[in-house]
C-alpha cells in the first residue's frame, strides 16, 4: 500500500480525496460521493476534510 499522500494530479480541491482513494486501491468516485453524501447528512465531514488537508502531506 502507498503513504497516505495528497497526489499533485487528479485533485479536484485540495486531493484529499484521490490520496484516499490512492492509499485504498479504489476509485476516487466512490470516496468522493461519500463525503459529499456525509456533508449534507451529517455535517462532520467538511471538519474532517479540512484537517486531513492539514495534516496530509503534499506528494513530492
Amino acid at each position: 500500500m502507498q503513504r497516505l499522500v495528497r497526489p499533485k494530479r487528479g485533485r479536484m480541491l485540495a486531493g484529499v480525496c484521490q490520496g484516499i482513494a490512492d492509499r485504498f486501491g479504489c476509485s476516487v468516485i466512490p470516496v468522493r460521493v461519500l463525503t459529499v453524501a456525509a456533508t449534507v447528512f451529517f455535517g462532520v465531514s467538511i471538519l474532517m476534510y479540512l484537517l486531513l488537508w492539514i495534516l496530509m502531506p503534499d506528494e513530492r
